[in-house]
């Protein structure tokens, strides 16, 4: 797993935004709970910050150099499917 998680160069934040109750938001929970440590362990340097609020869809949110932002909407994935699209973006330069 670790070598999923070698975030980019060029990455400067990782944000998470999930509702702590919804049904939706039980994989990123999931995903959050079994991988935070390893993303963390791995990336000391690189913000991973964790947004909660009632109602909200899961989303990641990748900041780049320069300004650039990148989003994937998480909605109804499973742990698997979110880390998948995690492990891609985190390795994207924007």
């Amino acid at each position: 797993m670790a070598t999923k998680y070698g975030f980019a160069q060029s990455l400067k934040e990782l944000r998470f935004l999930f509702c702590q109750t919804s049904e939706q938001s039980a994989g990123l929970r999931n995903f959050l709970t079994k991988s935070y440590p390893t993303m963390k362990k791995h990336n000391p340097h690189t913000p991973i910050m964790i947004r909660e609020a009632s109602g909200i869809e899961p989303k990641v949110y990748a900041r780049y150099e320069f300004g650039k932002e990148k989003m994937i909407p998480l909605k109804g994935l499973d742990d698997k499917a979110i880390e998948k699209q995690v492990s891609e973006l985190v390795k994207s330069s924007a």
